[in-house]
């Protein structure tokens, strides 16, 4: 799809259940597409299984192993145990995430949401991993947090402001972009995108959610960054294969691939 390479979509979601009828035709189109690299977030421990296993069949697949705040309420006591395992025992599961802080709904659990991401931020410390941050309405605990922490990582699917984005960027972590850059109500998006240096961007679907024009409100792929790349570039006036190429490099470098 529009012939660029080197794509590295940094966060998707390939175990979840709209690619089931699918999923293998799907994996096995992408490299063909430009896509060198794929990151798979997890949502539960089940889907922290079912990425380690694609990335061992995949090799351009890599993987993240943790629990989404969406979940914090139904996760055993031992959960962080197995996530620890996953992370120890796969070489291609190189990150915790995604973890965060969701408050967005009112049925949330916000406490047991913050115990979870301290936890999680803690276990990616001991082993020396990025974590994959989610946050959403929640910028002023997320960023606390963050700064108690100071983890290595990425805040993905960024929602929040310029000024927000340039506080996460002095703390040294990296800031995810996805289709959303390419609504038309983009406009605090564009902003917070217009803030991150090069050095610290990087580039995602989300999929199957966040398609960008012109796929909105339909199933995404990894192959469909290329449009988000597009209007990136065209906001940080810039080829769009220079800036899919860096944007892979800081990818590489943000979860240590090698």
């Amino acid at each position: 799809m529009n012939g660029y390479t080197d794509i590295f979509d940094t966060h998707a979601h390939y175990a979840d259940h709209a690619f089931d009828e699918d999923r293998t035709e799907v994996l096995a189109s992408l490299p063909e597409k430009g896509v060198k690299y794929v990151m798979l977030a997890a949502s539960n421990l089940e889907d922290t299984s079912e990425n380690a296993a694609l990335a061992s069949e995949y090799g351009y697949i890599y993987a993240a192993a943790g629990v989404h705040p969406e979940f914090a309420g139904e996760v055993p006591s031992g959960y962080i145990d197995t996530v620890r395992e996953t992370v120890l025992n796969n070489e291609k599961v190189m990150a915790v995430g995604e973890i965060g802080l969701d408050y967005h709904y009112e049925g949330y659990d916000r406490e047991r949401q913050l115990v979870l991401f301290r936890e999680q931020l803690a276990l990616a410390k001991e082993l020396d991993v990025p974590v994959i941050v989610h946050s959403r309405d929640a910028c002023e605990d997320t960023l606390a947090v963050l700064r108690e922490f100071r983890p290595r990582g990425v805040v993905h699917c960024f929602s929040g402001s310029a000024e927000t984005a340039a506080e996460i960027v002095k703390l040294g972590m990296y800031i995810g972009f996805t289709g959303v850059i390419t609504f038309k109500n983009a406009k605090k998006a564009i902003r917070a995108l217009e803030a991150v240096p090069q050095g610290r961007l990087v580039l995602e679907t989300d999929c199957p959610y966040m398609a960008p024009v012109p796929f909105r409100g339909k199933r995404c792929d990894s192959s469909m960054i290329a449009y988000t790349a597009e209007k990136a570039a065209e906001i940080k006036g810039m080829p769009v294969q220079e800036l899919i190429s860096r944007t892979c490099r800081n990818g590489l470098e943000l979860f240590n691939i090698r």
